[in-house]
């Protein structure tokens, strides 16, 4: 069954208690989420800009919608549909980036769109090719609408997908998009022969400028060492399945940025997020070594040999990390820089 450019991924009628749920963009992520939330039970009606339909026709009779596709198409999408946004209805961002124009991850820019409409992030070691083949996964439902956070945990995990709560959405997303950058950094690792040490070393302090950018955002500093943050870091930096590291492997053997990406055939999203966060660095006198040089690389500006020999060559100094011990929670809202 198939309504005007939408694709039905349950009939009408869901059984009484669940979801009725549109997804906005059904790529990998968001077929998968799609996949699991059917199976759960929950009505799911879908999404997709290649399908040419109006998006606008899927918001009336939703409880849920979720928004999946990729940072670049997230600002027009929102513009177009905060006026008819029904009053209450909540949206959950599944997209993983910072945006170049205003420095924002993508509930930002939702926001910016429409500041009222209640808003949760999700984001962990979530490769979808996994999750699609039935192994399990967890993730975290972050909002600072706690009431609205556990609701959606009863209701959306399952026995594949297991979801903890956190009430700091903005620092559950800038881990999740920086992770990308420090994964394609550990695909160039990897692809020079480094071994274990020097990619160990990397994602280290790969960790540590995470968490510089996490905290100077508003993020909380635990965040960095939650599923969302280490977690994603870990499956998204030592797995073939992860789009960003491939990328990096596709650099260490020489291949531009515009080729590696034609041969992986999807969106890297790690590529536009080095851009925007060393866009801010610049504006706010960050250090970031690591994100500096993939982007370098990306730019073809720096051999990825010439690249690694720079980071061994800086100034030797203290080893210092983030503070946990007191550290403040961000403050309540989404808040954007």
């Amino acid at each position: 069954m198939r309504r005007q450019g939408m694709a039905i991924l349950m009939p009408h009628d869901a059984p009484m208690g669940q979801l009725r749920i549109a997804i906005l963009g059904l790529g990998a992520w968001g077929g998968t989420l799609a996949a699991l939330w059917r199976d759960r039970g929950h009505q799911v009606e879908g999404w997709s800009r290649r399908d040419g339909a109006d998006p606008l026709a899927l918001l009336p009779g939703q409880d849920l919608i979720v928004a999946a596709m990729s940072m670049a198409g997230v600002g027009q999408l929102a513009h177009q549909l905060a006026p008819q946004w029904p009053v209450g209805l909540p949206l959950l961002s599944c997209s993983k980036g910072i945006d170049l124009q205003l420095g924002c991850t993508a509930s930002g820019l939702w926001q910016r769109a429409n500041p009222a409409i209640p808003l949760l992030v999700l984001s962990g070691p979530n490769l979808a090719s996994e999750l699609a083949e039935g192994l399990p996964a967890a993730s975290v439902l972050a909002s600072s609408d706690g009431d609205l956070a556990r609701t959606l945990q009863q209701d959306l995990s399952s026995d594949r997908l297991r979801l903890y709560t956190s009430s700091d959405p903005i620092g559950t997303e800038v881990a999740g998009a920086l992770k990308n950058v420090m994964a394609i950094a550990a695909g160039v690792s990897d692809g020079l022969g480094l071994g274990a040490n020097a990619k160990a070393s990397l994602l280290c302090r790969g960790l540590v400028e995470m968490g510089l950018v996490l905290a100077e955002l508003g993020g909380h500093p635990s965040s960095l060492y939650g599923l969302a943050g280490l977690g994603d870091l870990l499956a998204t930096a030592t797995s073939p399945l992860s789009r960003n590291y491939r990328f990096g492997l596709l650099l260490a053997e020489g291949l531009s940025s515009a080729a590696a990406i034609e041969r992986i055939g999807a969106t890297v999203e790690g590529v536009p997020t080095a851009r925007a966060v060393m866009q801010l660095a610049e504006q706010r006198g960050w250090k970031l070594p690591i994100s500096a040089e993939v982007l370098n690389l990306v730019d073809g500006t720096t051999p990825a040999a010439a690249a690694v020999r720079r980071l061994m060559e800086r100034q030797l100094r203290e080893e210092r990390l983030p503070d946990l011990v007191g550290a403040k929670p961000a403050a309540a809202g989404l808040a954007t820089p």
